[in-house]
């Protein structure tokens, strides 16, 4: 015979597979707000498929037939894939160098005890409060000294100073690398540079995975800067590409969504790839912290 705690173990087995009313709802909930997020670039690619005579007279849910015509009218006067190819020179490059000095500074900060640290750390953080747009004009002057005015440099060497980088990355050190690595690395007459290339920075993957993908959408999605540091057509990534489509169009909305759907669509399929590295580098950092 069955014994009563087994009897009660089977019944609360079946209680907890029952599918409680509040978990319905908070799935329903997710659901909306997915469909709220995803409507809109659907909308945005759908609507690059139909004339705009379509677009103008009513509200369109499906593709059209419009597509070739609308890639045809947008090539004639910019070169999509040239700006293409200088998001990706530009992003690319930009996302390494935040990647490697976010991590350096912030290994400085971390393991170094020197005097002056939080200071200056604090420093680093408060000027993640002044916006992009007031540094343009010191950036502006500082390649035109250099000359490096309407090149990819001026574009791609301001990555390298990012606070948001040197505070995230500084963060993960904190609660990840204890400083025994680094001694016993000292112990068997490794150099700094040597220790951390080496060591630390394989240490930091999950947080430079997820820091990489933040970086990468916000140097691909920058329009201010190329808009004020270049000035050459060919030169131009692109966001700013895409702008330009309202000169040549203003009133061809077709054109328009569909240049705006293309240089969208690499960051969202960018996001979906590593999403999961997102949430987990965050979750690493919560647990560990």
């Amino acid at each position: 015979m069955i014994s009563e705690t087994k009897v009660e173990a089977i019944h609360d087995k079946r209680k907890s597979k029952r599918i409680k009313p509040s978990h319905i709802i908070i799935h329903i909930l997710l659901i909306l707000l997915a469909i709220v997020c995803i409507v809109p670039f659907y909308i945005m690619i759908v609507y690059g498929t139909h004339t705009n005579a379509d677009i103008a007279s009513q509200f369109i849910f499906f593709p059209g037939e419009a597509l070739i015509d609308n890639y045809q009218n947008m090539t004639e006067n910019i070169n999509i894939w040239r700006g293409f190819l200088n998001s990706f020179i530009i992003a690319g490059c930009s996302t390494a160098l935040t990647l490697y000095f976010g991590a350096l500074n912030a290994y400085g900060f971390a393991k170094y005890k020197f005097k002056g640290n939080k200071v200056l750390f604090w420093f680093v953080l408060a000027t993640m409060m002044v916006p992009q747009q007031l540094g343009l004009v010191g950036t502006f002057r500082i390649m035109y000294i250099l000359n490096l005015l309407d090149t990819y440099a001026a574009l791609i060497l301001p990555a390298a100073a990012n606070a948001f980088a040197v505070f995230f990355v500084k963060q993960f050190i904190d609660g990840t690398i204890p400083d025994e690595v680094i001694e016993s690395a000292r112990m068997d007459g490794a150099s700094e540079f040597k220790t951390f290339n080496r060591i630390i920075l394989p240490m930091l993957a999950p947080a430079l995975a997820a820091l990489g993908i933040f970086a990468f959408i916000g140097s691909w999605n920058n329009f201010i800067s190329p808009l004020v540091l270049l000035f050459s057509n060919e030169k131009y990534p692109l966001p700013v590409l895409v702008q330009m489509l309202q000169g040549y169009y203003g009133s061809n909305y077709g054109v328009q969504y569909l240049g705006v759907a293309l240089s969208v669509l690499p960051i969202i399929i960018v996001f979906a790839i590593f999403s999961k590295r997102i949430i987990g580098s965050v979750a690493i950092g919560a647990v560990k912290g």
